[in-house]
């Protein structure tokens, strides 16, 4: 006789009529669900090129959460009445495919697996799964040609059919903390893009050489104040090269909100001027860079807008050689953390700050000293619990902090005070926080605000020592479809366990109760909905001993998700759906 589980792994066509799923009417949480509960909805019929798939786990985000917070204002949601035509969340999820359209037979079958990238475009329009497109928090789904052949391709990424449901949905956020060290960025004027230079030129003479020759140079240059020998220079390479020269001498007319076509890719300041830097960097466009070529120091902190470092990826880079191509590249902008180095993490006892723990635990080449603070002597001693064997074990110092404690605090952080850390990652989306986080740096410190805080905000960075002691501040947001088949496969090969990041369980009823979680932060870790499991509350995992003791015997030490517990979850309380 065969287990429950193992015929829900055959990816059987469902045969009940019904699909339940979370609607979201509006903004608030009052508007999710119908008194409180999911509603029924008719299974959805899939056509010759689509698929019907079943939604297996789903992780809670607190991406969600700005979903419900915001309705159909968020910047993903567009041409929509939510009211008419609710949406659907959950974006960190694995599904099996149950149906199989006429057209697919030779490309896919019952039983197949698979996570996605959830950023899905077509013809340059944004359907984020769980967004614009039904998303994981319902039982069933339909896949069409957006996601099957969109403008990246397929968006499915196939899972190893001995791959948990949990570990694999929450691939999907940990790509994005393993993203946030590969990143790449420009140590040279953008090829083709636009470049401003800003003088006056203070009779130094400034050069560029290279990346502005007959192979590599900018498409359009903008020149303000440039009528020294450079300018002259800039303006006869230009008519050499056929680059477009436009002279901007008026900076009382500057869009505060500038279309793309005003957008700037790189803008080149020779003189270090606070109000003049403020002024002009709202015209920084995606992966822009602002380049300070000066031997002096500015004269006050600067008003930077964090938003755009996090989502936009701007960085600012500084230095005193009149090479401009030096100032770019002396001192390439590092992302990966430095092998041997210390680290600061703030917030970090939050689902995705463990993730950058326990990421950087186990990651060969990793740092030395490991720092963890953050305002919840709950989180921290679940952190320790978690992490601090494990590291020491590996021989590194692990430092769990409270800042609100401000007399430890200070007494254990001075040590580390006079030299820095070699890296400080935010996650804690206040500005406060991220200008004082700033003044932990060490020299060439990295400074990745990783927290989503919102475009427009800002924070008082003091960007002499960008200047002067080669700091940087970076940001990241998401991952690329690219990032999460490297996530998987570390998975699947037992690199990084993303079960460990589990911290509560529950059936598609609890949903509402896992976003309020989210909002309170009641959890160290992720929320994890089984859509197919017969009715269970929100569960944290060590407390599944009182609830389900045969799956909470499956645990690791009592308190970590294993897929043994998984298996004896499903075993013990799918729900086939069968009428």
């Amino acid at each position: 006789m065969t287990s429950k589980l193992e015929e829900y792994k055959k990816g059987k066509k469902p045969t009940q009529s019904t699909n339940r799923l979370w609607p979201l009417y509006g903004a608030g949480l009052e508007n999710l669900g119908v008194n409180d509960q999911p509603i029924d909805v008719p299974m959805p019929i899939y056509g010759p090129d689509e698929l019907l798939v079943r939604h297996d786990a789903c992780g809670l985000c607190f991406s969600d959460v700005k979903v419900i917070r915001l309705g159909q204002e968020h910047p993903r949601i567009h041409d929509r009445d939510v009211k008419k035509d609710p949406i659907t969340l959950g974006h960190e999820v694995s599904m099996t495919v149950v149906g199989v359209g006429a057209k697919l037979k030779d490309q896919f079958k019952p039983g197949d697996r698979f996570i996605l990238q959830a950023d899905i475009f077509m013809n340059g329009v944004g359907y984020a799964y769980g967004y614009m497109i039904q998303g994981g928090l319902s039982q069933y789904n339909v896949l069409d040609q957006r996601i099957l052949n969109g403008d990246d391709g397929n968006y499915l990424i196939p899972i190893n059919p001995n791959t948990g449901y949990a570990e694999s949905a929450i691939v999907e956020p940990w790509a994005c903390v393993i993203a946030a060290y590969h990143l790449k960025y420009r140590t040279e004027l953008k090829a083709e893009g636009t470049a401003w230079f800003i003088g006056p030129e203070a009779d130094r003479q400034y050069t560029i050489s290279k990346g502005f020759n007959l192979d590599l140079h900018p498409g359009r240059i903008i020149l303000t104040q440039m009528d020294g020998k450079f300018g002259q220079w800039l303006r006869s390479k230009a008519k050499e090269l056929g680059i477009q020269i436009e002279e901007r001498n008026n900076l009382n007319d500057l869009p505060n909100e500038p279309d793309e076509t005003q957008k700037i890719d790189d803008i080149i300041v020779l003189q270090p001027d606070a109000n003049l830097i403020e002024k002009v960097s709202p015209l920084l466009g995606i992966h822009a860079i602002l380049a300070i070529c000066s031997p002096r120091r500015l004269d006050r902190k600067l008003k930077i807008d964090v938003g755009r470092v996090h989502y936009d990826r701007w960085v600012y880079i500084g230095g005193s050689d009149p090479d401009i191509s030096k100032v770019y590249s002396h001192m390439p902008v590092r992302s990966s953390l430095k092998a041997g180095g210390k680290v600061l993490f703030i917030g970090a006892g939050g689902p995705m700050g463990r993730m950058h723990v326990q990421h950087d635990i186990e990651v060969s080449n990793g740092p030395a000293t490991i720092i963890c603070s953050d305002v919840s002597d709950l989180r921290l001693e679940d952190l320790r619990a978690s992490f601090e064997k494990e590291a020491k074990e590996k021989g590194k110092e692990f430092i769990c902090l409270n800042p609100t404690q401000k007399a430890e605090y200070s007494a254990r952080i001075a040590p580390f005070q006079s030299s820095g850390f070699d890296d400080v990652v935010v996650l804690a989306p206040i500005p406060a926080v991220i200008s004082e986080a700033a003044t932990h740096l060490a020299n060439q410190g990295v400074m990745n605000i990783f927290a989503g805080v919102g475009r427009g905000t800002f924070a008082d960075l003091d960007l002499n020592d960008t200047l002067l002691r080669d700091t940087r501040v970076i940001g990241h947001s998401a991952s690329s479809i690219e990032d999460m088949r490297t996530m998987l496969d570390q998975v699947e090969r037992g690199e990084l366990s993303t079960n460990r990041s589990v911290a509560a369980i529950g059936s598609l009823e609890a949903v509402k109760d896992g976003m309020n979680a989210l909002m309170d932060a009641s959890y160290p870790g992720k929320v994890v909905i089984f859509p197919h499991i017969r009715s269970l509350a929100l569960t944290s995992v060590p407390d599944l001993k009182n609830v389900l003791p045969d799956v909470y015997a499956k645990l690791k030490d009592g308190r970590e998700w294993t897929k043994e517990a998984e298996e004896t979850l499903l075993n013990t309380m799918l729900d086939l759906g069968e009428e």
